[in-house]
């Protein structure tokens, strides 16, 4: 199977369901955000060693395959996206569950924390930092077209689960988080 088709050399790209759209199109702008983060996560893996972390970050990595899919095929009332899992809150939960077991072994906070510690972890802050502008998009998106609207509770939690990751991947390789100071 050939990597390129010259479809889009004309500077437009095909939607789930074959609608052409402008590569500059906020949704595509959007799940290219969700093809970045998921990308920061495979940095973040090069750096994790531990097993049960690196576990999570890959099933966060198909989760996002699952967003970027969700985002790239309009809502139609005609059935023909029935065939695309849609994000619902059962994804949300799942994290929620994981936030829920992280923070219960983590040091509990006190101060804010700078991004950083050890590479694996300072990968996470960064994704997580592009978790936040992917949730941004996806609200700037769904005031001009319909979107499911677990998308957002779930990338608001992606990025909280991002947060308590990082402070998991600092502990793990017994490096403190940085405290922030005036």
């Amino acid at each position: 199977m050939k990597i390129y088709t010259k479809s889009g050399d004309s500077g437009e790209t095909s939607l789930f369901g074959g609608q052409r759209v402008s590569k500059d199109n906020l949704r595509i702008e959007t799940y290219g955000t969700i093809d970045e983060l998921n990308a920061v996560l495979g940095l973040a893996l090069t750096e994790i060693s531990d097993e049960e972390l690196a576990d999570v970050l890959v099933s966060l990595q198909n989760d996002l395959f699952v967003v970027g899919a969700d985002l790239a095929t309009p809502i139609s009332n005609n059935g023909k996206d029935s065939y695309i899992t849609r994000i619902d809150n059962s994804f949300s939960e799942r994290l929620e569950k994981l936030i829920d077991k992280y923070s219960d072994i983590l040091p509990e906070l006190r101060a804010f924390i700078l991004p950083g510690g050890s590479k694996g972890a300072a990968w996470l802050h960064l994704a997580r930092t592009v978790c936040r502008r992917a949730e941004r998009k996806v609200v700037t998106l769904s005031s001009s077209v319909e979107i499911g609207t677990a998308l957002v509770v779930y990338l608001n939690r992606l990025s909280d689960l991002l947060f308590v990751l990082a402070r998991q991947g600092n502990a793990v390789n017994n490096s403190p988080d940085i405290e922030w100071h005036k």
